[in-house]
Order: C-alpha cells, then structure tokens, then sequence
C-alpha cells in the first residue's frame, strides 16, 4: 500500500525577538532568481521530496502569511491553514508550545506519513525530505535528519548508534560532547498517534519528551546524517547576519 504524503509546519510563533512588522516566516532571503520568503525555503524542501499538500499551523494574526502563500496553487502545492489557539494556563507564552503546534494538524495527518519542517529556518541540501525518505525502511516510525552544529544549546542533540539508531534527544545541552543536532523529521502514523496521546491525554509539552518516550516504548527512530549539510536558523537578528554572511561567501 502507497504511504500517503503530508507536510506540517508549525507557524504560529509571534516571533517577539525579532520585532518585524510582518511574520518572520516572510523574511526575505536572497536566492536564485531574487528575494523568497523564508518559509518558502522549506516548501521547495518538501516539493523535492514529493509532498504536495501542506499543512500549516499558524496563530490568530497570520494573516499576512495566509495572504502571500494563499492555497498554494502558485508554489505548485496544496495549502491547509490550522490555527493553533493560546492555551488557558499559558497566556503569557508566546504560544502553546512546538509538540501542541503539531498535534493541532491531527486531523489531517493522521493516517499519514508525516514530513515536519520549521519556517523559519534554512536547510541544504535542498533533498533533505527526500533522501529521508529514501532512507525509510518499511519497519521505521521516525527518520530524524541531523546537522551538524557547533550550538548545541540552542538545538536538540542526537545520540545515535548502530545503523543511525536514535538512542537519545537532549534538549539544549550546555555541555555536551554531541555534535549533531536534529533539523526536521519524518514520521509515520504510530509516532502521529504517540504524539496525539501525549498532548491530548498526557499533557506534555516538551517534544524531546515525546522522542525519548517513543524510544522507550519500542518505537524505531534512526536518522540520515548530513555532515556537509547546512540548518540556519533565523530565530534572531544574530543569526540572521550570520546566514546572510555565509550565503554571500558561497
């Protein structure tokens, strides 16, 4: 039976850090043939990879964001919209939280095999998706791929073992001797309902909880390691200058 395909990416951060008058998903990064937005970055990602249909998980005032990608028919995709509301207990957070955001597009990821990249980051090689996807063997409930990065507290580390096995996932470690982190995954519909269960019933919110749970239980997570590969994350200004100064030496 043909897995059937699915996108998630969770957009529903204010994006506070940064201050911009418009969503950070829309920040504009050089690329062939001019200026994209962000988050158009891990579209094309998922469009190498063969998915087709997207799902995006947003808060109440992203309408600029609905705006610029519409239904998504111009990119050559299938865009949902969910919206992700404040939890009650947590209005003070900018938002419920990643592992929340991902569990909101239950409805339409259940059943399917699931490829969940952030917005707001930059990954190369652009096949990322699909050499996961490759890699995917019939017994597998998650394929992580991992970065290298010389940040590990601001990223979820991997310790992996025989054949890529996820053994591990610390969360932003201040010391670590870890040199990977993950950047995005792909996971199948046991792992979908594993995740449903441990926000709906359980309550939690940390997702490196939710991994390491899934380990526990018997669930096989292995991982495609990209040591040429490049995550640029553009959560702050920062971060932003260093990927403009990285891109323009290439």
């Amino acid at each position: 039976m043909e897995e059937r395909l699915i996108g998630l990416v969770p957009a529903a951060g204010k994006g506070v850090r940064l201050n911009l008058p418009f969503p950070k998903e829309l920040y504009p990064v050089a690329g062939v043939g001019g200026y994209r937005p962000a988050a158009q970055f891990v579209l094309d990602n998922l469009q190498v990879a063969g998915v087709n249909h997207v799902v995006l998980v947003i808060n109440e005032t992203k309408h600029q964001l609905i705006g610029h990608f519409g239904d998504g028919h111009r990119f050559g995709l299938t865009l949902s919209y969910v919206v992700q509301e404040p939890l009650p207990q947590n209005n003070s957070s900018t938002s419920p939280g990643l592992a929340h955001a991902l569990d909101c597009g239950y409805h339409l990821t259940r059943g399917k095999t699931v490829f969940f990249g952030m917005p707001d980051t930059i990954m190369e090689p652009r096949e990322v998706f699909r050499l996961m996807r490759e890699e995917a063997r019939d017994q597998d409930d998650a394929i992580l791929a991992l970065f290298p990065t010389t940040r590990p507290e601001k990223f979820g580390m991997v310790r992996t073992g025989d054949e890529g096995r996820v053994e591990q996932v610390i969360d932003k470690p201040r010391e670590t001797d870890l040199t990977h982190m993950w950047g995005c995954i792909m996971w199948r519909p046991r792992f979908t309902e594993h995740l449903h269960e441990s926000v709906q019933k359980r309550g939690i919110a940390d997702f490196a909880q939710i991994l390491n749970e899934a380990l526990s239980l018997g669930m096989v997570l292995r991982s495609v390691r990209l040591d040429e590969g490049t995550y640029c994350d553009l959560g702050t200004y920062e971060e932003i200058a260093d990927m403009e100064k990285e891109r323009r030496h290439k």
